[in-house]
C-alpha cells in the first residue's frame, strides 16, 4: 500500500480544505494517508476517516496564536527553517508528498526527499493571490525557485494554468496538468437536507454566498451594490456565510449603511448546504478566483448561479441556470438588478435540467497521478 502525504495550512472551513477531506476519505482504503497541517484543530478534522493520520507543526489553531506569530513569526519560521522543520516534523517513507495549497505549505514541502514524488496543487490565480506590493514581489522570486523543485504541478482550472505560465514563463519545463475539484456528491445532498434553525423570507429574493472574508472575495463591493439597489426600491436579502480578516470592516460597513435587516453576515457554518439549497440564487462575486469549488456544490444543489467573470466561469460552462457578469462593481449591480427585475431565476428554474454530477473520473485522475 502506497504511503501518501497531503499538506495544507489547516483544515478549517474552506474550499480547498473540503476538497482535500473528500479526496482523502475516498482514497484511504486504497492508500495509507497522512495529512500534515501547519495549524491544528480545524473544524474539518473531525470529518476525516479514522484511518487517516494527522500531523502538525502548531498543536493549536491559527486563531489561538498571537498576532505577531500569525503575521510574522510563523511564516518566517517556515521560510527560514523549512529544512529543519521538514526533517523533524514530516520526513518519513512516503511515496508521494502533495502540497495541497499555494503558500507556506508549498514552500515547506519543497524540501528534497529522494524517495518521494513531489506534487503541488494550485487552487488560485497565482498572479493575484499574493497582492501587488513589495511582499508580493519577494514571494514571486522565492516561489519561482520553490515550484521548480516539484515533479508536477496540478491546477484546478485551465485559466489558473494559463496565468501561472504567464507569471512564471521560465518554468515551462515542469510537468503540469489540470484536475478539477473532486466532491462527495452524496454527502452534500445528505447535509443539505439537515434541519437548521433558520428560514429565508418568502416575499423577496434571497441571495447567498459562501466565502472567506478576504479582499479576494469582494464582499465590500456587494455591500455597496446592495445599498444602492435598496435605494432604488429593488428589495432583496443578501446572506454571507464565512469568516476571515475582513469581518470587522464588513460589519462596520453594514452598520454604516444601516442595512443590518437585509444584509446578513452569518459567520462560518460547518454545514452551509441547507442555506445554499433554500436560497433563490447562489453568488460568487469575487475579484478573482482559482475555480470556485463552491460553485460545484451549488450545481449539485441545482441552484441558479450568478458570478463575476473570473476563472470561475469554467465551473459553469455547461450549466444552464447561470449569469456571468462583468467583474466590476457596476457589473455586480447590473447582475443582481437583472435577476431581481427580470426574474431570471424563475425563468431558468422552469427549464433547468437536473445535473448529473459524475465525480468518478476526477477521482480516477487523482489515483493516476499517485500511481504514475
Amino acid at each position: 500500500m502506497k504511503k501518501v502525504l497531503f499538506g495544507i495550512t489547516s483544515l478549517t472551513l474552506g474550499g480547498a480544505e473540503r476538497v482535500l477531506v473528500d479526496i482523502a476519505n475516498s482514497l484511504c482504503e486504497k492508500y495509507d494517508i497522512t495529512i500534515f497541517t501547519i495549524y491544528a484543530n480545524g473544524e474539518l478534522e473531525k470529518q476525516l476517516n479514522k484511518k487517516i493520520k494527522l500531523k502538525t507543526i502548531y498543536s493549536v489553531s491559527y486563531k489561538k496564536l498571537s498576532k505577531i506569530k500569525q503575521k510574522i513569526l510563523a511564516p518566517l519560521k517556515i521560510l527560514l527553517f523549512k529544512n529543519m522543520i521538514y526533517k523533524k516534523k514530516i520526513k518519513g517513507d512516503y511515496d508521494v508528498e502533495i502540497a495541497f495549497l499555494e503558500g507556506p505549505i508549498t514552500r515547506l514541502f519543497s524540501v528534497k526527499n529522494t524517495k518521494a514524488k513531489k506534487i503541488v496543487w494550485i487552487h488560485n490565480d497565482i498572479s493575484n493571490v499574493f497582492g501587488s506590493g513589495i511582499k508580493s514581489k519577494v514571494k514571486k522570486v522565492i516561489d519561482k525557485r520553490i515550484y521548480g523543485k516539484y515533479n508536477e504541478l496540478i491546477f484546478v482550472s485551465k485559466d489558473n494554468l494559463k496565468k501561472f505560465n504567464m507569471f512564471y514563463p521560465k518554468l515551462s519545463n515542469i510537468k503540469k496538468r489540470v484536475i478539477y475539484n473532486y466532491l462527495d456528491k452524496d454527502s452534500i445532498l445528505k447535509k443539505a437536507n439537515e434541519e437548521i434553525d433558520f428560514k429565508f423570507e418568502n416575499d423577496v429574493l434571497n441571495f447567498v454566498t459562501v466565502a472567506r472574508l478576504v479582499k479576494q472575495k469582494g464582499i465590500d463591493r456587494i455591500i455597496r451594490v446592495h445599498k444602492r439597489l435598496l435605494e432604488e426600491d429593488l428589495l432583496h436579502n443578501f446572506y454571507v456565510i464565512g469568516d476571515g480578516p475582513e469581518k470587522d470592516g464588513l460589519e462596520a460597513m453594514v452598520k454604516k449603511y444601516k442595512i443590518a435587516n437585509t444584509f446578513y453576515l452569518l459567520g462560518k457554518k460547518e454545514n452551509p448546504y441547507p442555506y445554499i439549497k433554500n436560497a433563490d440564487c447562489f453568488c460568487l462575486l469575487s475579484n478573482y478566483e482559482g475555480y470556485g469549488m463552491v460553485l460545484e456544490e451549488a450545481k449539485i444543489l441545482n441552484k441558479y448561479i450568478l458570478i463575476t467573470d473570473t476563472a470561475a466561469r469554467e465551473a459553469v460552462e455547461d450549466y444552464e441556470s447561470k449569469q456571468i457578469t462583468e467583474n466590476s462593481e457596476e457589473g455586480i449591480y447590473d447582475g443582481i438588478k437583472n435577476v431581481i427585475k427580470q426574474k431570471n431565476v424563475e425563468k431558468c428554474l422552469e427549464k433547468r435540467k437536473k445535473l448529473e454530477y459524475n465525480n468518478k473520473e476526477l477521482l480516477d485522475d487523482v489515483i493516476k497521478l499517485i500511481e504514475e
